[in-house]
This record gives C-alpha cells, structure tokens and sequence, in this order.
C-alpha cells in the first residue's frame, strides 16, 4: 500500500491508496484545495469547520452535476421517445403511400379499360359511333333549342 502526503490549508495529511493512485489522490487533494481557498476571509480558526465548509462546496457542486445529468437523461430520454414516435407516423406515411400508389394504377388500369371500351362504343342500335356524325347533330339540336328557347321568349312579352 502507498501513501501520499496532501496539503490543504496549513495542515498536511498523510492518506493510504493502492499502488498507482498517488497521482489521482494528488489531483483529488488540488480539487479540495481550490475549493477550501475559495473559503477566503470565511474561514474559522477551527480547521474542522473549514474543511466541512469546503466538504459542503464540494458536495454542492456534485449535487449540481447530478441534477444537469438527471435532466440531460430525462431529455434524451424524451427525445429518444420522440424519434420512436416520429420513426412510427413515417412507417405508417409510407404504408400510405403504397396503398395510394396501387390504388392510383387500379384506377389507371380502369381508365385505360373505359378508354379502350370507349374506342368500341356502339350507339343503341348497334353500329359503331361516327363521331363526326354525332357532332354535326349535336350542334344541329343545339341550334333547335336556341330558336325555341328565343321563339319562347319572343312569345312571352
């Protein structure tokens, strides 16, 4: 077993350690000793309340620290539950968006049917459309409608 000799304040101690810890205990004792010269002018003439004091910082600033670690925890923790949640609405988006996609070349698919079908259009006797035909009547019942619509307003005043 080692043993290094740490000064803090006025007095020395002498404290036990594993071999190979000297240094850590060394670096450990500069820690306490920042802190008990922060006591400045508070400091008592009793050494025991001055390292309590400095015991008390310490313990402050662990407090501290394990309270920003609790809350950077609980964030992470919150955003890990957030990015599952995030993760699940696109995997739902995406099943979406499949459906939408067959069902958009089912209806493509209907489409082409109905055009092809429309291709093969017979009127109710039969014979195949002539769509030249049918718009030289369309236009001719369209024109007999506006002379009645007018013959019917000439009449009515």
């Amino acid at each position: 077993m080692a043993e290094v000799a740490i000064k803090i304040g006025p007095r020395t101690y002498h404290v036990g350690c594993a071999e190979g810890e000297q240094q850590r205990i060394m670096e450990l004792a500069e820690l306490i000793t920042e802190r008990y010269t922060q006591l400045g002018a508070s400091r008592t003439p009793r050494e025991s309340q001055n390292l309590l004091f400095t015991a008390l910082f310490m313990a402050d600033e662990l407090a501290d620290l394990r309270s920003e670690l609790s809350n950077a925890d609980h964030e992470q923790a919150q955003t890990g539950g957030k990015k599952a949640e995030l993760k699940a609405e696109i995997e739902t988006l995406r099943r979406a968006e499949e459906r939408a996609r067959e069902e958009a070349d089912q209806l493509k698919a209907e489409i082409a049917e109905l055009r092809e079908a429309a291709r093969h259009q017979h009127d109710l006797f039969g014979a195949e459309l002539d769509e030249e035909k049918l718009a030289t009547i369309l236009e001719a019942l369209a024109d007999r409608t506006e002379e009645t619509a007018l013959a019917l307003e000439n009449a009515s005043k």
